[in-house]
């Protein structure tokens, strides 16, 4: 219509448009406040299921576990669960165990850990159901062994929940390959176990499921994000466990709970079916990798997996069966080594812990050659946590913010929920006076374009070249450092990303890396601590103070690492460190 004019049209209508525009307002904001009041339900709805699905499943268990001990009135589950993997294994394939008693016998010990340390998001009583078919997998390297798993690995038909709501009420179609796997082995997954929401922080601890607490000390963190394995295989509930690594994720909980993990090459396993709250982030890959009291059994684990089937569900996955020769070669090593990497002053206890391994090898005959990371400053701003949170942190946020965030999140979701311009604005006044803190925020905010994202990723390329170069040019085998540790008190992990350097390193040069633990924090450990000063003096390092205060007794360990596809290299230095750490012990004894 020529000529029509709406603004005229209304002021022709003479109405008085206040009330009008008032009850407006009112009703957006009521209906604003009811569609919150709804999705708060929604969520609480969703979180409420999960934990009714844990309990029914626990209560099943339990259920299942005395009826067994109904039916076999000399079942005694103690004597089981105290074998080692490789015991337990002999027993099983010679018939002297049966995989039944042997369930239980962990379902039962899982049961009780978890009641102290609540470590599990779910019990798979598809487990018992998998029992009847068992002897078709007799010939299996982990035939009839009870096997704990992440909640982020796909079983079917139980959701990957990642500790996020947002991936609640999805369960997976399939199981991951190496569920599968593990399956054709003999192996029976039996047990989910907790993570921190996300997935990328090291605490263990979510909304959905609750704080996983630390065998070693109900008053400290079992580590993350695969605490919960951490904690259960510690504390006696499972004797092998599988989870994921993206910066520690594996080693730190065995390092905090005092047991054995490792991390291989990535593509070593197959990923599929591993779930994440930043699927496509290429900076920094995820490993996956087993969790066990020795080094042996994850050895053990990893010829298991090492297989035909591996290689056929997954055949992104190079066929590189496990080498035993490398493994159990007794040849002397060249070692690297360094003990402070030059961005966190160990703890006095890891620091101790690190000297005596390193005087063990020496004494046993292998040669110890220094071998500083190379500048460790900018690579761990620039191109670890820059790549991780390429994206500022947005996809990551966006899982967090759908739900209530856990206490043990709220440093970094702050972090991730700034604004750029104010985060800018919060570098220019910290750099004078606290430089790394400043380069610490100007990382978080990610990377700008598609152009720089490739930069990012051909700086990495070219670092890792400049690495393996200069392990060649020093011709040394692996490298021997220290690891985080003693476990934290709560809610430092959150607001200490910075002091992961030790790990996450080798997730971005992607080089195998694994923990041993050798020794606990003494009095003197714990003495030194008031004489530490750290790096850079900031308020980073004495935070670390904070959060390791008060761990005397807590375990300590050591990382070992290799170059990239020579696992079996790096699980070689970590029994040889397990072996001569124990004889150590033997000799004080007498």
């Amino acid at each position: 219509m020529d000529g029509f004019d709406v603004q005229q049209l209304i002021l022709d209508m003479d109405i008085n448009w206040t009330p009008v525009i008032a009850a407006t307002v009112c009703g957006t904001g009521a209906l604003y406040l009811f569609l919150k009041w709804r999705n708060n339900q929604k969520i609480q709805k969703k979180i409420l299921n999960a934990q009714k699905r844990r309990d029914k499943s626990v209560q099943q268990a339990e259920e299942a576990v005395q009826l067994f001990k109904i039916q076999n009135p000399d079942f005694e589950s103690s004597s089981i669960v105290s074998l080692s993997l490789s015991e337990l294994t002999k027993k099983l394939q010679d018939g002297f165990l049966q995989p039944d008693a042997v369930l239980y016998a962990f379902m039962e010990k899982a049961l009780e850990v978890n009641k102290n340390l609540n470590c599990s998001t779910e019990i798979l009583m598809e487990s018992v159901a998998q029992l009847k078919d068992i002897n078709t997998q007799k010939k299996g390297l982990l035939y009839g062994v009870p096997i704990s798993i992440k909640d982020n690995v796909a079983y079917e038909g139980h959701d990957t929940s990642c500790g996020v709501v947002s991936k609640l009420d999805q369960p997976a179609l399939e199981d991951s390959v190496v569920v599968e796997v593990l399956k054709k082995q003999g192996a029976i997954p039996f047990i989910k176990t907790n993570i921190p929401q996300g997935l990328l922080n090291y605490d263990c601890s979510n909304p959905i499921f609750g704080q996983t607490l630390n065998p070693c000390n109900l008053q400290k963190t079992s580590g993350g994000s695969s605490g919960g394995e951490g904690a259960l295989i510690a504390g006696g509930g499972s004797i092998l466990g599988i989870g994921t690594d993206i910066g520690g994720s594996v080693r730190i909980p065995a390092s905090f709970c005092g047991i054995c993990g490792f991390k291989p090459t990535v593509k070593r396993l197959s990923l599929q079916g591993i779930s994440s709250c930043v699927k496509g982030q290429k900076s920094v890959l995820s490993s996956l990798g087993p969790l066990g009291r020795d080094v042996e059994s994850l050895a053990l684990c990893m010829r298991a997996l090492l297989c035909r089937d591996m290689f056929s569900l997954d055949p992104t996955v190079p066929p590189i069966p496990f080498n035993q020769e490398v493994y159990e070669s007794s040849k002397p090593l060249r070692i690297g080594y360094y003990e402070n990497d030059g961005y966190l002053q160990p703890s006095p206890g890891m620091a101790r812990a690190f000297r005596e391994t390193k005087d063990l090898l020496e004494r046993a005959g292998h040669t110890l050659v220094p071998l500083q990371p190379l500048r460790i400053y900018h690579v761990f701003h620039e191109l670890t946590l820059r790549g991780v949170l390429g994206d500022g942190g947005r996809t990551l946020y966006s899982h967090l913010k759908a739900g209530p965030i856990d206490p043990s999140l709220c440093a970094q979701a702050n972090l991730m929920s700034t604004p750029g311009f104010i985060k800018k604005l919060i570098c220019a006044v910290l750099k004078p006076f606290y430089p790394r803190m400043s380069a610490y925020m100007d990382a978080s905010l990610g990377i700008g374009s598609v152009g720089e994202l490739w930069r990012q990723h051909a700086n990495i390329e070219e670092y890792i070249q400049e690495v393996i170069a200069e392990w060649r040019r020093l011709n040394v085998d692996v490298m021997l450092c220290p690891m985080l540790g003693p476990a934290y008190n709560f809610h430092y992990c959150g607001r200490l990303n910075s002091a992961i350097t030790y790990t996450i390193l080798y997730n971005l040069l992607n080089f195998p890396a694994g923990v041993v633990t050798v020794s606990t924090v003494t009095e003197e450990d714990e003495a030194q601590l008031h004489h530490y000063k750290g790096v850079h003096g900031d308020l980073f390092d004495r935070l670390f103070v904070k959060a390791v205060k008060g761990g005397v007794g807590l375990p300590l360990a050591v990382q070992c690492v290799s170059l990239p596809w020579q696992d079996e290299m790096c699980l070689r230095l970590m029994r040889e460190v397990e072996q001569l750490t124990a004889e150590s012990r033997r000799t004080r004894k007498h």
